[in-house]
Parts: C-alpha cells; sequence; structure tokens
C-alpha cells in the first residue's frame, strides 16, 4: 500500500568520529541499497539544544554531508536532504501538536533523561519537549515504514505509531468517504471494479482472508488510480477509515561496537574519539597514547588484555590471528604495548583510507556536495508535500 522507505538523520553538532560511522553510517551504507532511503541533516533537532549556540550548526553541517559521502552513502541510491529546508517537516510539526496530548510528550524515557544529562541547559523550553513530536513529523511527513534506531530510541517509534493512529482514527473518515471510494472503484474499470466488490463482499460477509489478499494485490497492480483513491479502497476493503499516515517499525540495529580510546563508549563528551577523516598522525598518536592493563608497568610485565582498552579496538579492527598473537605476547610479556597498538592503528587507517579517497572530490569543489543537497531537498520535498496535501484535506484546510 506504501512505498517501502526508510528515513534517519544525525544532528549536525561536530565533526562525525569512527563511533558515528559503525554505530550509524556503516548501517545506511547497507539499506540504500535495500530498500528507498532518505538521510536528514537534523538542524531543526539541533536547535532543541544548541539554540543559544548556532554557529555549531553551520560549521558543522557541510562537513557532515562530505562524511556520509565518504563513508559510503550513495546520492544515486539514497536522498541527502537539510530537514530545514523542507518546510513541510515544521507544518506537520504544527499540525500534529494541535492533537498530541501533553502526557504523550512528557513521559518519553529520553526526555528526563536528557534533562538530567545536560543540566547545565536550560532546556524549559517548548521545542525540547516538543522534539520528539518533530521527530514523529519527520517520520510521518515521507510516511516512511521503517525507521533505523537503537533500543534507546524505539519509545519516539511508539510515539510516532500513535500519532499515526489517533491522526487516522480523527480524519480517516473523511466527509463523503464511501461515495470518494465508490467513485474510485468505478476508476477500475467494469471487470477489475466488479472483482473488487466481489472479493470485498467475500472478505467482509464470510472473513475470507484470500479474498483480502487478492484484492490487494489487485489495487497494488493497478496504475491509474491516484495515491487518495487508491488509499481509499484499501480501508473501504475493510470497512475502515483511511490511512492517510502508516504506522512506521523500528527497524532495530545492532549496539555499535565501537569503543573510544579509553575503553569507554567513544563519545564527543568523553574526549576519546577519533574523527572519520583525522590524520593518520594524529591517529597513531592517539592510538599510541592509549592506556593500557595498569598491571604492565615494565615491558616484562604480563599483562590481561581483558582489562585494556586497546584489546577492544582489536575486536573491531583485527583478525583472528592477530587477536590470538595479542593475547600470547600479552599474557607472557613476549609483545610490548606498542607492538599490540599497531595493527590496530594500520586497521583504522586501512578503514579510513577508501575515506580520504572519496571526500577529496568534494573538498576540491564544495559546490557539488551543496548539488547533491539540494537536489535531494527537491526530490525530499515533493514526497512531503504531497502527503501535506492529503493532511491539509483531512483536516479541513484543503480549500
Amino acid at each position: 500500500m506504501f512505498a517501502d522507505r526508510v528515513l534517519s538523520g544525525m544532528r549536525p553538532t561536530g565533526r562525525l568520529h569512527l563511533g558515528h560511522y559503525h554505530g550509524v553510517i556503516k548501517n545506511w551504507v547497507q539499506l540504500q541499497s535495500e530498500h528507498e532511503c532518505l538521510f536528514m541533516v537534523a538542524d531543526w533537532h539541533a536547535l532543541t539544544t544548541n539554540y543559544d549556540d548556532v554557529g555549531v550548526i553551520e560549521e558543522s553541517l557541510w562537513d557532515m554531508v562530505i562524511d556520509w559521502l565518504a563513508a559510503g552513502v550513495d546520492p544515486a541510491q539514497a536522498t541527502i536532504f537539510i530537514q530545514s529546508k523542507v518546510p513541510e517537516h515544521a507544518e506537520l510539526h504544527l499540525a500534529l501538536s494541535m492533537i498530541c496530548p501533553l502526557g504523550w510528550l512528557e513521559r518519553v524515557p529520553t526526555y528526563k533523561d536528557q534533562i538530567e544529562k545536560l543540566s547545565h541547559k536550560d532546556l524549559a523550553t517548548y521545542g525540547f519537549l516538543g522534539y520528539p513530536l518533530l521527530q514523529a513529523a519527520d517520520i510521518l511527513v515521507y510516511k516512511a515504514n521503517q525507521v533505523p534506531v537503537g533500543e534507546d530510541q524505539v519509545p519516539h517509534v511508539e510515539l510516532t505509531r500513535e500519532m499515526a493512529r489517533r491522526f487516522n482514527h480523527l480524519y480517516g473518515r473523511e466527509p463523503g468517504f464511501e461515495d470518494k471510494a465508490i467513485a474510485a472503484i468505478k476508476k477500475l474499470g467494469s471487470k477489475k471494479g466488479k472483482l473488487y466488490e466481489q472479493m470485498r463482499v467475500r472478505y467482509q460477509q464470510d472473513g475470507d482472508d484470500e479474498a483480502l489478499d487478492a484484492a490487494r494485490a489487485l489495487l497494488a497492480d493497478t496504475q491509474n488510480l491516484s495515491i487518495g483513491d487508491r488509499e481509499r479502497l484499501f480501508a473501504f476493503l475493510e470497512n475502515k477509515g483511511r490511512v492517510i499516515l502508516p504506522e512506521p517499525a523500528a527497524l532495530l540495529t545492532a549496539a555499535s561496537r565501537m569503543p573510544g580510546l579509553d575503553g569507554s563508549k567513544m563519545s564527543k563528551s568523553y574526549g576519546n574519539t577519533i574523527a572519520l577523516r583525522e590524520a593518520p598522525e594524529s591517529v597513531s598518536k592517539k592510538v599510541r597514547a592509549m592506556p593500557t592493563d595498569p598491571a604492565r608497568v615494565r615491558r616484562t610485565d604480563p599483562g590481561d588484555p581483558a582489562k585494556c582498552p586497546v584489546w577492544q579496538l582489536h575486536q573491531v579492527y583485527s583478525d583472528e590471528t592477530t587477536r590470538e598473537w595479542v593475547v600470547k605476547g600479552c599474557t607472557s610479556a613476549g609483545i610490548g604495548c606498542l607492538d599490540c597498538k599497531q595493527p590496530v592503528i594500520e586497521g583504522v587507517l586501512k578503514e579510513q583510507q577508501p575515506m580520504f579517497e572519496r571526500a577529496q572530490k568534494y573538498l576540491d569543489d564544495p559546490t557539488l556536495v551543496k548539488a547533491i543537497v539540494a537536489d535531494g531537498c527537491e526530490r525530499a520535498r515533493k514526497i512531503a508535500n504531497d502527503t501535506m496535501k492529503d493532511v491539509r484535506e483531512a483536516m479541513g484546510l484543503g480549500y
């Protein structure tokens, strides 16, 4: 009934690091070959916590897009766009705010968590309280059916599903729905229209699921229906209202295996990152300076890889043979810590090399990046505008 479409995005709040690559972008690169993907620079979302430091948004935005392209996001396969350049996001957010119970926003788990973590900021704003609703608008404006998220973000997708259900409940039974559905049946042609009616009766009177599936297949294969008429006929089959905003599903992504330089999660706030396109000499210097097992005070002291942050990076960058060499050499003091770190340095640099190569043409000619984004914004806005036509009409604003 609806397109197989994925929506995801990132806030432009600083340089991307390898944690972003392993936690998000690597997954995007895979998804873009399997689904229709829209990847969004979430600059409105950046303002919810950085409204008092807007300079970082503009500084980070274009570098972030270059990082995406460098990491393998392909503008020929995916749509790359800037959230604020598609005003339908803000319009749908406003429309949904008219029907969103306040308690739904206050119960989102990440709301209180972020208030505590960012206690140094004044976040007593509607923008911060309402950012999960803006996320819902981001998803629903493209009628995306899948949203890649980690487990901590699942409540946001559930809020989106609840908002879609509430919207459809309030507005799906548009005035004259049955008359419009009957008019749409006539557009199928006499043969298909008669077949549709027969299968609809079989399903509604006899509960024949095969008839329902066959009718859905018939509608999916019919080319001369508008999106609105197609949705009406799908709803008419089951004697329901029209589904204007479909409910998305959370596409759970594996937790990032990328640790920081100190062994904890890689994060800018911890100061333990390696940038996606960090200079090789800087990468080498950072890895060589990593802390190791405290028991290895001298070169001749044996160590325990499980107590060493470098070992965690070996889990990401080293093959089994190298890891066996590390375990044997560390526990017997057969290798020194700098020896142990060298394969990690080589692994990181090997991963980064194609990123530097892909990024270079965009660094040489920044107009290429802006053209990609401009094209993406145009494509995104076309989809979003189609959705908003349906929303405006449903809410009595289609005059």
